[in-house]
């Protein structure tokens, strides 16, 4: 199974800022939209980097309630992580467990196509394996 076929299931919606929004307007829009992450995109409209609610929790742990009026620089984790449409789950999947990341933005000739959750390719994976053990089981049982 493709990423692409995950985008397709869950629709291409993503949730984005921009970097010069603040912790606390962050914080509010991950609430609101009912996310884990948004795309923190640059004045080209390019992703620059992910903010999770773990990026939130941390800088609060570790500076105060204070820094909820700081930009989301101090917190979004740069250097981007992406997934192409053509990926496959597993290959998601191993990138994300590799790299400790929760989300990957989906890119395609450039562009921002979709977001996935570990959850979301997880949920495809373990669909796709039972789809396999009932094709099993019919194969077995027409023998």
């Amino acid at each position: 199974m493709l990423i692409a076929h995950v985008i397709s299931d869950k629709g291409p919606q993503v949730h984005t800022l921009a970097a010069d929004a603040t912790l606390e307007e962050a914080a509010r829009e991950l609430y609101a939209r009912r996310v884990g992450a948004l795309v923190v995109l640059d004045e080209a409209g390019q992703p620059m980097a992910v903010l999770s609610e773990r990026d939130i929790v941390r800088e609060v742990a570790q500076r105060g309630s204070a820094c909820l009026t700081d930009t989301i620089g101090h917190a979004m984790s740069r250097g981007v992580i992406t997934a192409q449409p053509r990926e496959t789950v597993d290959e998601g999947l191993a990138r994300m467990t590799d790299r400790r990341i929760r989300h990957l933005p989906v890119i395609d000739d450039g562009r921002l196509v979709g977001i996935v959750s570990i959850g979301d390719l997880v949920k495809h994976r373990i669909a796709a394996v039972e789809a396999e053990v009932v094709a099993m089981q019919a194969y077995i049982a027409a023998q």
